[in-house]
């Protein structure tokens, strides 16, 4: 799995003129499934997600996880994080994985980090969606499962 992750001070998703997810304070994260990955890429991801210590704590060091800050989630997919475009002007998309199991896979992402107390807004798969964000810092980090064992 891939994701991009963003600290923001706020962000939020809408389909058409539904918002379908808002937070304040905490993670703005873009999820992709990659046609190879189990289960055991969604537990790295929530794992990684969940602890990656990129809030500052009272010396202004990045060294507290959502977790410590009571911050929040909100999860959006996107596909495109495996589109592919080192030939041509068109990316490819090979190696995204098929939408009803990708799905499958990002739901479960939710349900997990949910388990571990946080709150998680999300988007609406396969929809055409608008992100907006302010982002903390800049910090934006990418994670990808198969890159990080």
């Amino acid at each position: 799995m891939r994701a991009v992750v963003q600290r923001v001070t706020q962000a939020s998703v809408k389909v058409g003129e539904e918002q379908t997810g808002a937070i304040q304070h905490g993670l703005l994260l873009f999820l992709a499934a990659g046609h190879e990955d189990t289960d055991k890429d969604v537990d790295y991801i929530v794992d990684k997600v969940a602890n990656l210590r990129v809030f500052e704590d009272s010396d202004g060091k990045m060294n507290l996880s959502v977790i410590e800050t009571h911050g929040k989630i909100l999860a959006v997919s996107q596909f495109t994080l495996y589109g592919d475009c080192r030939k041509g002007r068109r990316p490819s998309f090979v190696h995204a994985m098929e939408p009803a199991r990708a799905n499958e896979l990002f739901e479960s992402y939710v349900v997990r980090t949910r388990a571990l107390g946080l709150t998680v807004e999300t988007g609406r798969f396969r929809t055409h969606m608008a992100v907006a964000l302010v982002n903390d810092g800049p910090v934006t980090l990418l994670i990808d499962s198969k890159k990080d064992f």
